[in-house]
């Protein structure tokens, strides 16, 4: 059975017609053609189809399409500001806080949630919150400095 969402997908409003059992991963990658999402463990345990859902880091393929209707939908995709990378993705890229990149967009999206909630979370904090994003590489060092840096260029702007 088919139905027609309607949902603000980085800013712009979007109306799509979805099978009620597509998740939303399936509906970003294959018929929106963004694919900063990744699908990965499909169980939402790794973190690595990460979108952004009224501002919650959620797992995109745990959520079905029709659960976003009327929602707002960030993805990788929609986080730069007029062309520039966003602070959190300065960061990241500046603190080389990836090796192989699969984990990173969706380890920026639990980023920006978690400095939306706690602005100057402790180092604690920032790995409780983003325990449920796998780095396979093992940047996770690199990552941390980079939640730090992210949330002291946020402060400062």
């Amino acid at each position: 059975m088919k139905q027609s969402i309607r949902f603000r997908l980085n800013g712009e409003e979007r109306v799509v017609d979805v099978h009620t059992h597509e998740t939303l991963l399936e509906v970003l990658r294959r018929d929106l053609h963004l694919h900063g999402a990744r699908e990965t463990c499909g169980i939402g345990i790794c973190g690595a189809c990460t979108v952004l859902v009224n501002g919650k880091a959620l797992s995109a393929c745990l959520l079905l399409a029709p659960q976003v209707d009327d929602c707002e939908v960030q993805t990788i995709e929609g986080l730069d500001e007029d062309g520039r990378l966003h602070p959190i993705q300065e960061a990241f890229v500046e603190n080389n806080a990836f090796q192989c990149s699969y984990c990173t967009p969706g380890m920026i999206l639990a980023t920006k949630a978690l400095l939306d909630e706690t602005p100057s979370p402790s180092v604690d904090q920032i790995k409780d919150y983003l325990a449920g994003n796998l780095c396979r590489c093992g940047s996770y060092l690199k990552i941390i400095a980079a939640v730090q840096e992210a949330a002291r260029r946020l402060k400062n702007s």
